[in-house]
């Protein structure tokens, strides 16, 4: 299992906890602030949505740029600058969406907590049962070939 099939994983436990947050953070948005609870339910779980997509393109995208292990400051400046990125976007958001009437700004946040962190728990989890090797061995009956004996081995 390699990176990439990593990434597709935490996409599709995101898309299911993005429903989830969709269904579970409307309905109690709806509950408790009516229509614009609703709505700044629904814009937070997309947001979060749209960032988590972002996140795991830029981990593909500097997978395939940076070449490994020589290009790691590279991989590493994708990666950072798409998460700057992601937070001027959200410092935008955030600060052109205060005064509007349309919004319960508490639902916002909270549904934006929630779904941040139900990512962060998703990405784990995806990490987790990835099973990428720790080291990359060539394993007896491999095509690959195999290292020269050292003179101690003889």
């Amino acid at each position: 299992m390699n990176n990439t099939t990593i990434l597709t994983r935490a996409l599709r436990y995101g898309a299911v906890l993005t429903i989830g947050v969709l269904i579970v953070g409307g309905l109690i948005g709806y509950l408790t602030g009516g229509v614009p609870g609703l709505v700044s339910a629904l814009l937070g779980a997309g947001v979060t949505a749209v960032f988590m997509g972002l996140t795991a393109a830029s981990f593909v995208v500097a997978s395939r740029v940076a070449h490994l292990p020589e290009g790691i400051a590279v991989y590493y400046g994708i990666i950072l600058g798409t998460f700057v990125v992601k937070f001027v976007i959200f410092l935008v958001l955030v600060i052109s969406l205060r005064h509007v009437s349309w919004l319960n700004p508490t639902i916002f946040g909270f549904t934006i907590i929630a779904a941040v962190l139900g990512t962060l728990i998703v990405d784990a989890l995806a990490l987790q049962r990835g099973r990428v090797p720790y080291t990359d061995v060539a394993m007896p009956g491999d095509t690959a070939a195999h290292p020269a004996k050292s003179p101690e081995d003889s």
